[in-house]
């Protein structure tokens, strides 16, 4: 507990003095580039950089993680496979609704909450654009809940592996668990992701290039807002 508490620790101060300001600046441009047109590319541009955020952050916490996990004992990684057979479960209720009516709804009301948590209020036509967006999807829930499945597995092998071992050994087979989460094995998987992504970004560039200047201000002051919660987070000590 002591050595783990340690580690979490110390990643949240690396976290508070060097990746939030990084991500703050990130913000900084949306605020700047918020109230153009956008494209297809540019929208592709910020997903990438979020990921690059990301990885810095998981990279750094491979260390730790690994003084912590060699010492953990099979009753441990038996509450860690609970736990994840109960977020699988979660997955399957909020996104694998036996109704495929109540399937596209739920999906329909994710899309519209997650623009409306920056665009503010939709009006009707934008709704019906979103409609239209989730409608056409490439996305598949069970193929993406059979990947997180497939990365539940990967994980809680590896641990199961790693008793014992030393440090250097553990980090290189943690940060191996989180290749194959960037990249599936399964390069079949790996060109639906290329494919879904290409669809979002630019399905993310026309629902912003349909919002109204109004709407735009609302994202401008919302990304600001953002912008220096997290500054103030950073100067925290």
């Amino acid at each position: 507990t002591r050595q783990a508490r340690d580690g979490i620790a110390h990643w949240f101060a690396w976290h508070r003095r060097s990746e939030l300001p990084e991500s703050a600046a990130l913000l900084e441009r949306a605020a700047a580039d918020i109230g153009t047109d956008t494209t297809p590319e540019r929208a592709c541009a910020w997903f990438t950089a979020l990921r690059a955020r990301a990885d810095t952050a998981v990279r750094q916490a491979l260390p730790a993680a690994a003084r912590v996990v060699v010492t953990l004992r099979p009753e441990q990684l038996e509450q860690l496979a609970r736990k994840h057979a109960d977020v699988a479960e979660q997955a399957r209720t909020d996104y694998l609704q036996a109704d495929p009516a109540e399937r596209t709804a739920a999906a329909r009301k994710r899309a519209i909450d997650n623009a409306e948590r920056v665009y503010g209020r939709l009006d009707a036509a934008q709704r019906e654009m979103v409609a239209a967006t989730v409608a056409a999807s490439p996305f598949d829930p069970e193929r993406w809940l059979a990947e997180r499945l497939r990365r539940q597995r990967d994980l809680q092998q590896t641990l199961a592996g790693l008793a014992g071992a030393s440090p250097a050994v553990a980090e290189a087979a943690l940060g191996a668990v989180w290749q194959r989460v960037q990249r599936a094995p399964d390069e079949g998987y790996v060109r639906y992701a290329q494919t879904l992504e290409r669809y979002n970004c630019e399905a993310a560039a026309r629902l912003h290039n349909a919002t109204n200047a109004e709407q735009r201000t609302v994202a401008r002051q919302r990304l600001r807002d953002w912008q220096s919660d997290l500054r103030l987070l950073a100067a925290a000590r």
